[in-house]
């Protein structure tokens, strides 16, 4: 028949200006950043990262898993077999009838797709991706009419031409959203572009179970010259596999609803920020976005280019500095994309660059340069908490088992009853355990995260000079956020100060005693107790069970909140937060303790610092909020001698 080759004719050009879209799409990522992969064994491993790792994310939702298994599924068959049926036009009924379970399994997935944007949660993008569940009924019902014949169950020409007709139409509609759209910016552009990004992913760590967190540290030099820019001040500045990641973006808000800053009203949403990205990279407007804006801000006044400054534009600076950088929405993304990695590069942008860190920052970071700590305390006082409890010095005995690294609740009266307290359980336990003292220096974690990454990369080096002048088998500390530095950001430094040695946060070392005998307490016969996570305990860690455990030790059943574990809402604390301070509707401490109410607590127990001070922090009346080795000192059997 005449029309007979028009289907085959249509395949053909769709599939030629869906590789003319993806060789511009590449160009647009490539104007970023030079960063060292290995484009062939990401390639390789990439189908493994997305059944198995990226479908781990996926999974924790189940309607989605199961429907995205058989859309996504149901289409990369489907596109396979479709190029050997009907567009190479191998006479196979094996191949036909294959190609007929694929797109009925894609037409299932498409009806659950549809039923979920019938009515979708606030969360998800709305605007042209209300418009996919039909282009996936479009394209396997089309397709399924069309192999029909080839499969041996209607004859050859089968509705003549006006059938012919339609079913091209049909098949444009298709083909343009699945294949032309995934490479020119339509609601597909996620597949094509997510596919390439879990190849490429900057942080190939993060697959096959792995974890990593530590921020990538900026080269400060290069070729012995000082950098132009420190930072990311325009969106080429960011890696090009950072400008990949984001166009992976699915707009499915996971990150903004696991956001605390979203839903506190201030003025950040990690999708808005992701799609600003976008903007950014390919040039425009956000006009097009179709999902929640900013709180306090509208939708359509953002603009920018590749080679515009993001800030002066395309993205306010106080939406950067309400982050808390406490990676859920990191956590949460199905998609795997870093947004606080973005968030810290261009914070550093602003801060090393412009000088321009809100509120107290810059006072903060002038007190980090001049005295060792953020608030400005003369650095011999570090050691006064201690006058009383017979620490010794590794400057004096230059060896010990256990070094305590005691972090910046040296100088804080409240948190010197959380390291008393753990003091007192490892005097208890005998272990052999020393200090540094004076020597000690802040970790560096406010000025990284508040992006003065040269601060924080002296303060790492001086303080990895001088571990390596002693010799211990162990770390410990009871601030996350020194230990996620210690553990996981000081590699960086080409030192060996860290070699071979364990770093523990105190709660890991205090349940390791626990369960040794080395520990004995009694039963707890308080009230209900709940449990928070920290952010840099939990999800940058993976330390989820062992406060659990020391707690289930004292025979305590934890309450849990339904914002717990990998899911815990963040405390507002971390990120620098509390010291740019920028405003919103309610403060995030307060809908954490609400979190806590919810469970009928009398006490909080705690596992950092600046949790322990955000949370009480809060208005009583309020549970009482412990550390977890207060909690334990308080049940301690003392033997007598």
């Amino acid at each position: 028949m005449v029309l007979d080759w028009l289907p085959s004719v249509l395949i053909a050009a769709t599939l030629l200006l869906a590789v003319v879209g993806a060789v511009r799409r590449i160009s647009l990522w490539r104007a970023g950043q030079p960063d060292q992969v290995d484009l062939i064994a990401g390639l390789m491993a990439m189908p493994k990262r997305y059944l198995h790792d990226l479908h781990d994310v996926v999974e924790r939702d189940k309607y989605m898993s199961k429907t995205h298994a058989a859309t996504g599924g149901g289409f990369v068959l489907s596109i396979a077999l479709i190029l050997l049926v009907h567009l190479a036009g191998i006479d196979s009924q094996i191949l036909a009838w294959a190609l007929l379970f694929a797109l009925a399994l894609m037409f299932v997935g498409a009806i659950f797709v549809l039923k979920r944007r019938m009515d979708p949660p606030s969360r998800i993008s709305k605007g042209a991706w209300m418009r996919l569940p039909k282009s996936l009924l479009a394209f396997s019902s089309a397709f399924i009419i069309l192999t029909l014949p080839a499969a041996g169950i209607l004859p050859e020409g089968t509705g003549g031409w006006v059938l012919t007709l339609i079913l091209s139409a049909v098949i444009l509609l298709g083909l343009g959203e699945m294949l032309f759209g995934m490479t020119w910016g339509g609601p597909m552009k996620h597949a094509f572009a997510g596919a390439l990004h879990l190849a490429f992913h900057r942080r190939q760590e993060r697959f096959g179970g792995g974890r990593s967190t530590g921020l990538k540290p900026v080269d400060l030099t290069q070729n012995g010259q000082t950098l132009d820019i420190l930072g990311v001040s325009k969106p080429k500045d960011f890696k090009w596999n950072q400008l990949l990641g984001f166009d992976a973006c699915v707009q499915c808000g996971k990150c903004e609803a696991m956001c605390p800053a979203f839903a506190a009203g201030q003025p950040l949403n990690p999708k808005k920020l992701i799609q600003d990205m976008v903007v950014g990279l390919a040039g425009g407007t956000d006009a097009k976005y179709a999902g929640s804006p900013y709180p306090g801000k509208d939708v359509g006044n953002a603009k920018g280019g590749p080679d515009q400054i993001i800030t002066n534009g395309l993205v306010d600076p106080e939406t950067l500095w309400s982050c808390t950088t406490c990676r859920a929405c990191v956590e949460e993304c199905p998609m795997m994309i870093e947004h606080v990695d973005a968030i810290v590069d261009m914070r550093r942008f602003l801060t090393m660059e412009k000088g321009d860190t809100p509120n107290k920052g810059a006072e903060v970071l002038d007190n980090i340069i001049a005295t060792d700590n953020p608030n400005g305390y003369s650095p011999a006082s570090r050691v006064n908490w201690a006058a009383d409890q017979n620490l010794p010095l590794m400057s004096d005995v230059k060896q010990a088992d256990v070094l305590f690294w005691v972090s910046d609740g040296a100088f804080d009266m409240r948190s010197q009853r959380i390291l008393r307290a753990f003091v007192k359980l490892m005097k208890a336990a005998n272990v052999d355990v020393a200090i540094l003292g004076d020597e000690e220096l802040d970790s560096g974690d406010v000025a990284r995260r508040l992006g003065d990454d040269a601060a924080f990369q002296s303060l790492a080096k001086r303080n990895l000079e001088i571990l390596s002048q002693y010799s211990f088998k162990t770390i410990v500390t009871t601030d996350p956020h020194a230990y996620h530095c210690l553990r996981n950001e000081y590699g960086d430094f080409g030192s060996d100060a860290l070699e071979g040695v364990d770093v523990l946060h105190h709660t890991t070392f205090l349940n390791q005693l626990v369960q040794s005998g080395a520990l004995k307490l009694e039963a707890f016969s308080g009230g209900t107790v709940t449990y928070h996570d920290p952010c840099y305990l939990g999800r940058y860690n993976g330390e989820y069970e062992a406060p659990r455990e020391l707690l289930r030790s004292l025979g305590i059943e934890v309450a849990e909140m339904e914002r717990s574990g990998f899911r815990s809402r963040c405390c507002g604390g971390g990120g620098g937060a509390p010291i740019t301070d920028i405003p919103g509707e309610r403060r995030i401490a307060d809908m954490r303790m609400e979190d806590v109410n919810s469970t009928g607590a009398e006490l909080v127990a705690v596992g950092c610092q600046q949790c322990t001070a955000m949370l009480e922090g809060v208005v009583e009346p309020r549970p009482e909020v412990k550390d977890i080795a207060e909690i334990l000192v308080d049940q301690l059997i003392e033997e007598v001698h």
